[in-house]
């Protein structure tokens, strides 16, 4: 696994119940009050931009961004997970564990990692509290319950969680319906995968109500040998709109087991044989290899979510959202040669070591509060903010056999450490239209973290950390098509749990310069933008795993990132789009200075690890018919080192891949409304590459991808 220290916001069946029962019991006291009659359906989208309001930018807002919408990625959904969704976007780099793009999935953007993409779903935090990532493998298929996407690349605006220093990625969930619909989806593709998908919506009723929800079901058994997953997830919310309220109450979760592929292969074993995983590998008492067959992950995750939005006047509203996130679960695997001393057992006369079966657990709770007031005038766009989140965790082990073993020591916790994170956030940001054409912003944030936790170093760790992150920009709008900004943004990071564990960090700063051009007309859609992001003390990753095969971060002193990037939507006929991307850009470390050997060496400027210098990316989609769309998605990668050394052996080299999509929406205009046929076709042209790996004590290891595979699906919509 990633990281030992995961979010695992999961819950026993009985906790799932309790939850999902509470959030029932709101939607019936709503209902049992609804008085107002809904009189204009527009409000319905309003309820659902009213709760990402304070965390997502607008053309107005000096920063970089691009929106993903449902019908951007809807043709694609056939059971990948949402970083492979996203694949074709901006300066976006995605990676798969099992090969295929369901399981574990990662993603990177301007050369950042996922532990510095800051991840909202409906403006709450997502990110681990204690690693700062995000695992998409406990929401499988979550897509089929997004209505939009909003990748803010650099710092961005401000926004609740953990400080975005490569982008921000907000999540917005299905929006209240107008009508009543239901819908069954069925896929099914390379490697034995498979996805179903029901969902169903009311509609919105008289007494302003919805009631909407979704069940999954992903199995797949992944291009990596043994990689496979077995996930699960569920989705319900209940909406009401009146005449100045408007409520929204969420549960969702998932639950999900997967064979570990987070080791990676050497790269003698890529060319032979890219599909070997070394996970669960050991050689039993007779001498024979073999594997375990429960090397799994297995975790299961659960949120609540009620959002209120009261409408004071035509200019001022409030958000008001409480969020509770339950997670429990562990990873299991087979140990050769462990210690009995270390898992605190008595050894038998004569032995020291023994092989044995741990499960290393999780037990988590995520809660807390946000808030934004909002006023929007013909000038001015004024939003208060902030949020107060807490997050407690507690880490443990057990050894669930072991040869030799007492049977009265097994089940025992042989570690039980624990971790508790506060995060309290305020923010005021304003857009002021100076004249016509200009439009000033200003953002600043202030944010208190606290952070106490024991079982990383020899003394517990208890750090607060105060930051205050200022931003400005100004925007200049030409017609109602174009505009240019500017916009200047600084942030600061904690460490994350594992940074602690591998030494004493420092907190990150980032200096963040965005320039910027968008034209929006009928027929094109450009953005181009150039940027310069100036780190100091950025934890950078080594290309190294720790003893759990967490990467292992180190702060770099001073560094930059300095780039171009350029994406646009082309009309060029009624039957053609284009939609191409570029990102050129330089990442280095300066004066960098190598300490493995204890003896620090002066390396000079080193290219920063992770961070190729061109990705490029285009959709070719052709229309010859209404309803029809057939797609070529291409996406080039350029080389990407594993170190910050400019190791020349030490690297992953460029890839060129091709997709083929192919999508027939057909309508049927009766009680079944629409029947839709979807093909993805993905490396059409074979192509053997790898997407990610690490540089472990000088030998290179690999994370191989799926060859030509496809996924084939059919939804019905009622």
């Amino acid at each position: 696994m990633r990281t030992l220290f995961k979010t695992k916001k999961c819950a026993p069946k009985a906790q799932t119940q309790k939850t999902f029962l509470s959030l029932l019991s709101i939607f019936f006291f709503l209902f049992s009050y609804a008085q107002e009659k809904v009189k204009d359906t527009t409000k319905t989208n309003q309820l659902s931009e009213v709760t990402v309001q304070a965390t997502r930018a607008n053309d107005k807002t000096p920063v970089t961004f691009t929106n993903f919408t449902k019908k951007d990625f809807e043709k694609r959904n056939l059971g990948q997970d949402i970083p492979v969704l996203m694949n074709y976007l901006p300066s976006v780099v995605t990676t798969t564990d099992a090969g295929n793009g369901v399981g574990y999935t990662g993603i990177r953007v301007r050369g950042s990692d996922a532990t510095r993409v800051n991840v909202t779903i409906n403006g709450i935090p997502y990110n681990d509290s204690e690693s700062h990532g995000t695992y998409w493998v406990n929401m499988p298929d979550f897509a089929s319950s997004t209505e939009s996407i909003q990748l803010q690349r650099g710092v961005g605006t401000s926004t609740n969680g953990a400080g975005a220093f490569g982008a921000s990625l907000n999540l917005l969930t299905d929006k209240t319906a107008d009508k009543a619909s239901g819908e069954i989806s069925n896929s099914i593709g390379s490697f034995n995968t498979f996805k179903h998908t029901v969902k169903f919506s009311s509609g919105l009723l008289n007494n302003g109500f919805e009631l909407a929800g979704r069940l999954s079901k992903i199995k797949s058994d992944g291009y990596v040998d043994r990689a496979s997953s077995r996930l699960s997830s569920y989705f319900l919310q209940g909406s009401y709109i009146g005449k100045t309220t408007r409520i929204k109450a969420l549960v969702f979760g998932g639950k999900e087991k997967t064979y570990q592929a987070w080791n990676g292969i050497d790269g003698a074993t890529v060319n032979t044989d890219p599909t070997f995983n070394w996970s669960g590998y050991f050689i039993d008492e007779n001498g024979k290899e073999r594997f375990y067959d429960n090397e799994t992950d297995n975790y299961q995750q659960d949120h609540a979510q009620l959002h209120w939005n009261e409408k004071f006047s035509d200019v001022l509203n409030m958000n008001l959202a409480l969020h509770y996130t339950k997670g429990k679960g562990y990873y299991e695997n087979y140990k050769e040669d462990a210690s009995f001393e270390d898992y605190g057992m008595t050894p038998p006369a004569g032995q020291t070591t023994t092989d044995l079966i741990r499960q290393k657990w999780l037990d988590n709770d995520f809660y807390g509060t946000t808030f934004s007031l909002n006023y929007k005038d013909e000038k001015t766009e004024v939003i208060l903010g902030g949020a107060l989140n807490k997050y407690e965790g507690s880490h443990f082990g057990k050894v669930i056999w072991a040869r030799n073993a007492s049977t009265g020591e097994l089940g025992d916790k042989y570690y039980n450490d624990y971790g508790i994170k506060t995060d309290a956030n305020a923010f005021l940001k304003a857009t002021y239209t100076i004249f016509n054409k200009l439009s000033l912003y200003g953002d600043l944030q202030l944010r208190n973290v606290s952070y106490e936790a024991n079982g990383v170093q020899a003394d517990k760790v208890n750090d607060t950390f105060n930051f205050l992150n200022p931003k400005a920009g100004l925007t200049y709008t030409f017609n109602d098509n174009t505009n240019i900004y500017f916009s200047y943004a600084k942030a600061h990071r904690e460490p994350n749990r594992t940074d602690y564990e591998n030494g004493n960090p420092r907190p990150e700063k980032l200096d963040d310069f965005e320039l910027g051009w968008r034209l929006n007309s009928e027929k094109i859609k450009l953005n181009i933008n150039g940027y310069y992001m100036l780190y100091k003390d950025q934890l950078v990753l080594t290309g190294e795993l720790d003893d759990v095969g967490a990467p292992i971060r180190k702060n770099s002193g001073k560094s930059y990132r300095l780039g171009f990037e350029a994406d646009a939507r082309i009309m060029l006929s009624k039957h053609f789009i284009l939609a191409p991307n570029i990102s050129i850009s330089e990442n280095m470390n300066k004066d960098f200075y190598n300490d493995a050997s204890g003896t620090p060496v002066a390396l000079g400027n080193t290219k920063i690890a992770y961070s190729p210098q061109f990705i490029a990316g285009n959709i070719f989609t052709y229309m010859p018919i209404k309803n029809v769309y057939i797609s070529l998605l291409s996406k080039f990668v350029g080389k990407q080192y594993l170190n910050n050394l400019n190791d020349k052996k030490a690297y992953l080299p460029d890839y060129f891949i091709n997709d083929f999509n192919f999508s027939w929406d057909i309508p049927v205009n009766k009680a079944l409304k629409e029947v839709s046929f979807s093909v993805v076709c993905s490396n059409i042209f074979n192509r053997k590459y790898v997407s990610n790996g690490y540089d472990y004590y000088g030998t290179n290891y690999y994370y191989p991808q799926a060859g030509a595979s496809f996924l084939a699906g059919v939804s019905l919509k009622f």
